[in-house]
Formats: structure tokens, C-alpha cells, sequence
């Protein structure tokens, strides 16, 4: 199998808080490592109430500090709402406590809506610079130059893994001109992937950080002891999903039983078709299907479930199944 890593979303359930989300990245993490997983990546994402690491580098420093081995990274930093030398700056104080350990994965999404983008400071037209800004931000990590005025202090001379992460034909193409890892977001914007995944491989230049192409695709998973709890479990994510796409977030709502109209429910199918549910044979099959078809170099698993406990045994089902853990 190749190698698997998780996302977590640092979800804040229903009647929980923001601290106790925060602290069960952290565990859940722990278990990822225990378990053999590669990397465990948080996201940039703002005005959410069900998500706590809009802090995003804050959020990995905690993580990192409470694990030993595992790889833990942005997946991703939104680097449109951020100066390139203040990313290189974080980045270059994560890798410096954590080396060797420190993922650096950029998107040029706003990761939040357009009052959010102006509170932040968001230049509307940031966006369009998301190639300069990436060559930007890339020069802060390599070794001062006769002349260079600014540096990033700590950053400079130090070798972390850069990724570009999307939804689109764009990110793929930049990648691959640019010869860095890529990451797609199948987990809930597939349509895209089987083009982007060509189109990065297809084009792929080498560079000094990346000889060959590798590519990381996402998927989630949900695992209960029968597939009909899995079920239940899965309803967490869909009511979830279905109020981001209707513009009235909320925190991660517990399970239950929902009928969803006919527009929500061919949304649902559309976007979380790589969404594996059932027992853990079954997802783990799934996930080995997933893997056979589309040939990815790593895979990107959630484990988006309301009930820590679950969170931990989607993790363990995948890992005994497909790791021999």
C-alpha cells in the first residue's frame, strides 16, 4: 500500500469548544502516529464555526509539539490572505523546533467568504499573484544572496517540503512547471481530479526539489462497527457540508437520521463520492479500489465523524487493514 496520512479539519462539535477541538487534533494525531501514518495535515480556514484552525501554523506548532515522528503540515495555507515572508517566516520557526517534520502545503482559495476576505485585509486581486507569490516565497527558504536585502528569519537556507494544493486544472499545471508535490482536494471537489492528476503528470519539469512527479489525492472515511452505523455516522458530514453550500456554516452537528431533497441529495453524491462508509473491510476496500483505479503516490484520508472514539477507530480500521498495524 502506499503511504496513507490523515486530514483533520479540527472539527468543533456540536455543544463543544474551540480548545477542546483543538485538543482532540492533538490525540488524534498521536493515534495517526502510533498507527504508522505519514503526515497529519490542519487547514486554513476563517469565520467557521465548526472549524478551529484558522490559525493554521499556530495549530501545527501545538501538534508538533505533542508528537514525536509524524509529518505534520498545512494542507493548506491560503497564501492570497498572507504576506509570502511572513508563511516563510512561520514555516522557517516550524521547521526550525520541528525538523524534518514540518509540511508546507499552499492554496490559492480564500478559504472563507468575501466579508471574511476583507476583514482580512485580502487584496481582491491576490489571487492572480498566486504563481509570484509561490516563486516568492519559495527564494525565502533558500540560501541568502550577495545583495539580498530581506530574509526570512528563521526560514532561510532551510529544506521543507513545499506542496501546491487544488481543485482545479491550475494548481495541477503550476505544480508541474514548477516541479513541486501536488495534492487534490477529491475529498469534496472530484470532478477535476482524473484531469488534474494527467495534466500534473504529463507535464511535470524537474526541479531541485522534486525530480519525479507526486501526487497526494484526499478522501474520507467512515467507519462503524456495521454499516449501518456508519451510516448514522456519515450524517454528521452531510449536514455539515449541506450548510456550508446553503451559506449558514455551523459547528460539526452531532448524527441523526436526515431526508434530503432531491438537489441536496445528487450534491451529496456529486461531491462526497469519494467519501468510503461502512465497516472496516468494507471502507478498506473501498480505499484499495480507490487506489488501484487512480494510482496516486500517497493518499490524503478525513475522518470526519462526530464521535472522537470513532475518529480514532476509523483510523485504527484503516491502518490494520491496509498497514498491517
Amino acid at each position: 500500500m502506499i503511504p496513507l496520512s490523515v486530514l483533520d479539519l479540527a472539527f468543533i462539535t456540536e455543544g463543544s469548544s474551540a480548545a477542546e477541538a483543538l485538543h482532540r487534533s492533538a490525540d488524534l494525531a498521536q493515534h495517526a502516529e502510533s498507527l504508522g501514518f505519514q503526515r497529519f495535515w490542519l487547514a486554513e480556514h476563517h469565520s467557521m464555526p465548526g472549524i478551529a484552525s484558522a490559525a493554521t501554523a499556530v495549530v501545527i506548532g501545538y501538534v508538533a509539539g505533542a508528537t514525536k515522528t509524524i509529518r505534520v503540515g498545512a494542507g493548506g495555507i491560503m497564501l492570497p490572505n498572507h504576506a509570502p515572508l511572513a508563511v516563510a517566516e512561520a514555516f522557517g520557526t516550524l521547521e526550525s523546533l520541528y525538523p524534518g517534520r514540518i509540511d508546507l502545503g499552499l492554496g490559492r482559495a480564500p478559504g472563507s467568504d468575501q466579508a471574511t476576505m476583507r476583514a482580512l485585509r485580502r487584496d481582491p486581486t491576490s489571487a492572480d499573484r498566486f504563481p509570484q507569490d509561490v516563486v516568492e516565497l519559495l527564494r525565502y527558504f533558500e540560501k541568502p544572496q550577495p545583495g539580498q536585502t530581506v530574509f526570512a528569519v528563521p526560514g532561510a537556507g532551510l529544506t521543507l517540503p513545499v506542496w501546491l494544493l487544488g481543485s482545479s486544472l491550475f494548481s495541477a499545471h503550476l505544480a508541474a512547471i514548477m516541479g513541486l508535490p501536488f495534492a487534490f482536494a477529491s475529498h469534496f471537489a472530484p470532478d477535476l481530479m482524473e484531469d488534474a492528476l494527467a495534466l500534473y503528470r504529463e507535464r511535470f519539469e524537474p526541479s531541485e526539489r522534486l525530480q519525479s512527479p507526486y501526487a497526494m489525492l484526499g478522501v474520507n472515511a467512515v467507519i462503524g462497527e456495521t454499516n449501518a452505523r456508519a451510516q448514522q455516522a456519515a450524517t454528521s458530514l452531510q449536514q455539515h457540508f449541506i450548510a456550508l453550500r446553503q451559506g449558514r456554516p455551523t459547528t460539526f452537528p452531532a448524527p441523526h437520521p436526515v431526508s434530503w431533497n432531491g438537489q441536496e441529495q445528487r450534491l451529496l453524491d456529486s461531491t462526497l463520492r469519494h467519501t468510503f462508509v461502512g465497516t472496516a473491510e468494507t471502507v478498506a476496500q473501498n480505499i484499495s479500489a480507490f487506489v488501484e483505479r487512480y494510482r496516486p503516490d500517497e493518499l490524503l484520508i478525513g475522518a470526519p465523524l462526530f464521535s472522537q472514539e470513532e475518529r480514532r477507530r476509523t483510523l485504527s480500521g484503516i491502518a490494520h487493514h491496509l498497514m498491517g498495524a
